[in-house]
C-alpha cells in the first residue's frame, strides 16, 4: 500500500489532476469515483488508485486491471473532490479527426443517427456547462462535438465528471479555427445555425437533416465572425425580463427540438 505523498507515482497523479500541459504531455486523463470508474473501456485503462476499504466492496470490478492500494490521507491528497470515494483512475485520451466528429461515423451509426447533428462551441469556459453539454448531447443524438481552440479543457477534472460518462462515447475535438471549420462545411449540405439575440425563432426551422448548432461564450455569446458564417441566426423566445439562457440550458432546448424533429 501506498502511504507517502512522496512517492513518484502519487507526484505524477497529483500532476495530473492540477495540470492541463502534464495531462496533454502524457496523453491522458482522470477520472474520479465509482460511477466514472465503471464507465472506462477496458481498452483506454491505464492505472487505477484506490483505498483498501473500496477495493474490499468492490474486488470484481477490478479484474484484469492494474492498480495500486493507498491509504485514505493520500486519496485526500490527490482528490480534486471534498469528499473522496475511494477511487481514482488515469485514462488515455481518445483522438479525432474533424471528419469523424462532424461526417459519417460509426458512432453515428452505433445510435442508428442518419444524419449528423453537431454543436459547435466556441470559449465556452465553464467546466460544469461543457461537462453538462456533453452529457445531453449524447441523450439527444448528436454526433460530434466541434470546440474553439480557448474553450475550456474538456479533460479537465470536474469537466470528466459533469460528463458522468460520456467522454468516453460521443466523438468531440478542438480545431484551431472554429469560423473558418463551420464555413468550410456550409458547403457541405450542413446548415448552420447560431444561436443569437437578433435570430428568428427557432422553431421555425428545419433539423432532419445535416445540423450544426454554433452556440457562444457565456458572458459574451458568439463572436460576430462565427455568427456571420453561419447560414441562419435563431434565437429561443423568452418570456419575462429573462433576456437569455445559460449556454448549457441553450444548447439542450436547441439539441432535443432537433430530436423531436428526427422522431417525428
Amino acid at each position: 500500500m501506498i502511504t507517502s505523498t512522496s512517492n513518484q507515482k502519487i507526484k505524477n497523479l497529483s500532476k495530473l489532476v492540477k495540470t492541463a500541459k502534464e495531462r496533454k504531455k502524457q496523453d491522458v486523463f482522470v477520472v474520479e469515483g465509482i460511477r466514472m470508474f465503471t464507465e472506462i473501456p477496458k481498452e483506454l485503462h491505464e492505472e487505477t488508485f484506490v483505498t483498501e476499504s473500496f477495493y474490499e466492496k468492490n474486488e470484481e470490478l477490478f479484474n484484469g486491471l492494474n492498480f495500486e492500494l493507498v491509504s485514505d490521507h493520500i486519496m485526500e491528497s490527490v482528490s480534486d473532490t471534498k469528499t473522496p470515494q475511494g477511487v481514482i483512475s488515469v485514462v488515455k485520451r481518445q483522438h479525432y479527426t474533424v471528419e469523424e466528429v462532424c461526417g459519417e461515423s460509426d458512432y453515428m451509426r452505433k445510435i442508428g443517427v442518419e444524419k449528423p447533428l453537431v454543436m459547435a462551441l466556441e470559449n465556452i469556459q465553464d467546466p460544469g456547462n461543457l461537462g453538462t453539454i456533453l452529457r445531453t448531447a449524447e441523450g439527444a443524438g448528436v454526433t460530434g462535438i466541434l470546440m474553439s481552440r480557448d474553450t475550456v479543457d474538456i479533460y479537465n477534472p470536474k469537466v470528466v465528471r459533469s460528463t458522468m460518462g460520456s467522454i468516453f462515447r460521443i466523438p468531440f475535438c478542438y480545431v484551431e479555427n472554429l469560423t473558418s471549420c463551420v464555413e468550410s462545411l456550409n458547403g457541405e449540405n450542413y446548415a448552420t445555425y447560431s444561436a443569437h439575440l437578433q435570430g428568428k425563432t427557432f422553431y421555425d426551422y428545419d433539423y432532419k437533416n445535416s445540423t450544426i448548432f454554433c452556440i457562444g461564450n457565456e458572458g459574451n455569446g458568439l463572436s460576430d465572425e462565427l455568427s456571420d458564417t453561419t447560414k441562419f441566426k435563431i434565437k429561443i423566445p423568452m418570456m419575462g425580463n429573462v433576456e437569455s439562457l445559460n449556454a448549457a440550458t441553450a444548447s439542450t432546448v436547441l439539441m432535443y427540438e432537433a430530436m423531436r424533429q428526427r422522431r417525428s
